[in-house]
């Protein structure tokens, strides 16, 4: 049996490279976000200030919470936090509770408090699939016994993001359930079989909804209507290509004068590369696979099976919205509205994050040396 009290020092690569990130991504958000917050609220600062005070600090609170708490704790409140989570999904839909930011209503507003409850789901469903899968051992074979509960508690919560809607965020939902299921060690033909069914689904949300058709298309056709559904694809292009090698400087990026849309958002790799260039982009880029890579070789080297699955679905969720984020941009993924991890704008993307990099960030202390 593991020995809890056999720790060792954290990954400090880990820990750096989430240190720079999450520097940068604060930079470049203060950037990026002048022109929209002075227009919007006459503060070009707003973005950057509402980050730090309702992303950064209640996120670093988070992180030396769960940095120091042992990671084995979590199983005793995985269910609480996953059935607090899916209460959170259903009072979106509440009025007065319930808002709404462009077409998804996936907000909760709290006496002035406003979070996304989708980015809390990710959290509390890796948690709780992971003591879930630890559990049930090799009863995850069993399609009676393993496959069927777990496509139950997937279509539950499918189905409540559907209602907002939101499908990018149920894309990285899904892939972060899989990867644990994978690792899980779960039959292969049930594994294909969802994956195939889950293939059908989303083809079917793209066929009822014309404007996901729409972004098909043009992921398909860049240069068709640049000016009507290509305009963001587009946009994003001209930025990344007129930042050539070395950018064209922190600050002066043209695109983000209400040219490119969710210049905040999920569209922030394009001014990152505008500004910064070639090869800070590449940098950026880089960082992000030493951080990925890391998270595996802690879950590799995990002592055992809730901590392995836990920290694969951490590393999972952040590394599905860096490939997608990135890939949109440069036109190697359908646009979906994914934000860019630890550096698009969203005080409940960035606190729920830097939670599981701190629950990451304990499991490194008990690897196995």
């Amino acid at each position: 049996m593991f020995s809890f009290s056999k720790s060792h020092q954290p990954d400090y690569t880990l820990i750096t490279v989430l240190t720079i990130i999450i520097i940068f991504g604060l930079i470049v958000l203060s950037s990026a976000s002048t022109v929209v917050a002075y227009q919007k609220f006459n503060d070009g600062y707003y973005f950057l200030k509402h980050q730090i005070l309702f992303g950064l600090i209640p996120g670093l609170i988070l992180l030396f919470f769960t940095v120091k708490i042992n990671y084995s704790q979590w199983k005793k409140f995985s269910l609480a936090l996953l059935i607090i989570s899916i209460l959170f999904l259903i009072a979106v839909f509440i009025p007065n509770i319930g808002t709404s930011y462009g077409k998804a209503k996936s907000w909760i507003n709290i006496i002035g408090i406003s979070f996304q409850p989708s980015e809390l789901m990710k959290l509390a469903l890796i948690l709780f699939l992971a003591a879930w899968f630890e559990k049930k051992g090799e009863k995850i074979k069993n399609f009676s016994q393993g496959i069927l509960p777990f496509l139950f508690l997937l279509a539950i919560i499918s189905f409540l993001i559907i209602l907002q809607p939101d499908i990018g965020t149920l894309l990285v939902i899904i892939f972060i359930a899989l990867a644990i299921l994978f690792v899980a060690k779960a039959n292969l033909w049930h594994f294909l079989l969802i994956i195939l069914s889950g293939a059908g689904l989303f083809g079917l949300l793209i066929k009822i909804a014309p404007y996901r058709m729409a972004r098909l298309t043009v992921f398909l056709n860049p240069e068709l209507d640049p000016l009507g559904i290509g305009y963001h694809i587009n946009q994003a292009f001209l930025a990344i290509g007129s930042g050539g090698i070395f950018g064209l400087g922190l600050g002066h990026s043209q695109q983000k004068f209400q040219y490119l849309p969710e210049v905040i958002g999920d569209s922030i790799f394009a001014i990152i590369a505008e500004e910064l260039g070639f090869i800070i982009s590449v940098g950026l880029i880089v960082l992000f696979l030493i951080l990925i890579f890391r998270g595996f070789k802690i879950a590799q080297n995990a002592p055992n099976e809730f901590a392995k699955f836990t920290a694969i679905g951490i590393i999972s969720w952040f590394g599905i919205q860096i490939f997608v984020n990135i890939a949109s941009m440069v036109g190697l993924f359908p646009i979906t509205g994914i934000p860019l991890s630890f550096i698009s704008y969203g005080g409940t993307s960035l606190a729920t994050s830097l939670a599981a990099a701190g629950i990451l960030i304990n499991i490194s202390k008990y690897t196995k040396i």
